[in-house]
């Protein structure tokens, strides 16, 4: 099943009764208490993977950017976007960093609880292309009758990687075989196994596949696709309008940590994030940051600008993920006023 599928399937049959029933009998604590209180709002939070891309992150909770503003986060790595989408429409989390092609997707579907993004972090793909016997300089066309290991079907990682094979002359139907059905904790195994010629992978799995002599990156995705928000903070309507106070908070808090990103340095920001990286040493922090930088993937600020959320979702008809008729209006999408609030 493919993560439009499968996202779709679970916003249909969990309604937001069924959500909430499941959270109370779970005794998870369905409202926050408000933001500065005696003690900390708890803000329940979950990344779709553990990734340097994702560093801004890692620097607010490490440098206590949220506990400044009242906020006690717990962090979680749900494996998947549609896993992450899960926890949100069910009431397991109440915040989430996916791609927003899954909140395009929740829109359009029978839900009643709808997803909208509030926070940008990351502005365009993170993931390097690695090739087992790469041809120097390396040439698209060397993928042609090739097989590459991507992410779900539906899921941003396997568009932007289809978007950068056509915008290089290549039919992702057709002159490359794309493998989208091995779980996120499976693809480091199976590229070690040798399953496909190419891979992409995030840091610091891209540079520790280097380091092990299983490839050679060979392109950014991102790079090629271009400006296009891959990852974004997101929550449902409902907690918007019962928490526009923590969701105030957790802005200030990226924003923070985004403005510190831009000028420390790689020595600096490894210092920072090296506890969520345990068996990464300090110098391969430093080379995986010193690789991500040049690419200009952590964006600058929180604002998720429409002409980005426009392409992405002319990038999910393109592949045939999304109807035209089925886009969905960059206000439902989108809410600003966080970002806005929190930028001069």
């Amino acid at each position: 099943m493919n993560l439009f599928k499968s996202i779709r399937s679970f916003a249909l049959h969990r309604p937001l009764h069924t959500a909430l029933s499941l959270a109370i009998a779970g005794g998870v604590a369905l409202s926050a208490m408000p933001v500065n209180a005696a003690s900390p709002t708890k803000v329940r939070y979950q990344e779709v993977v553990r990734s340097i891309l994702y560093m801004p992150m890692y620097v607010a909770l490490n440098q206590g950017y949220f506990t400044d503003e009242g906020l006690d986060v717990s962090l979680k790595t749900s494996q998947g976007t549609d896993k992450g989408m899960a926890a949100l429409l069910s009431g397991g989390a109440d915040v989430v960093l996916i791609g927003p092609e899954a909140s395009v997707y929740v829109n359009n579907s029978e839900s009643p609880v709808k997803a909208r993004l509030f926070a940008g972090l990351t502005a365009t793909d993170g993931f390097l292309l690695l090739g087992k016997n790469p041809t120097k300089p390396f040439n698209w066309n060397d993928m042609k009758g090739k097989s590459v290991m991507s992410f779900g079907q539906g899921s941003n990682p396997d568009v932007f990687l289809e978007t950068a094979l056509k915008q290089h002359g290549l039919d992702p139907d057709k002159d490359v075989k794309i493998v989208s059905n091995i779980g996120p904790a499976a693809r480091a195994g199976a590229w070690m196994a040798d399953r496909t010629d190419y891979a992409i992978f995030l840091e610091p799995e891209a540079s520790n596949m280097e380091k092990a002599g299983k490839g050679e990156v060979v392109a950014s995705i991102g790079h090629e696709v271009g400006p296009v928000d891959f990852t974004a903070f997101t929550t449902t309507d409902t907690y918007i309008k019962e928490h526009p106070e923590v969701l105030d908070a957790w802005t200030k808090a990226i924003y923070r940590a985004q403005k510190y990103v831009e000028t420390a340095t790689a020595e600096d920001l490894a210092k920072h994030i090296e506890s969520y990286f345990p068996g990464v040493s300090q110098a391969e922090l430093v080379k995986a940051i010193n690789r991500y930088r040049p690419l200009h993937l952590w964006k600058k600020n929180p604002l998720i600008e429409q002409p980005a959320m426009e392409k992405l979702q002319d990038m999910l008809i393109d592949r045939g993920l999304l109807k035209p008729e089925q886009r969905v209006p960059y206000a439902q999408l989108v809410d600003v006023s966080f970002a806005k609030k929190v930028m001069p």
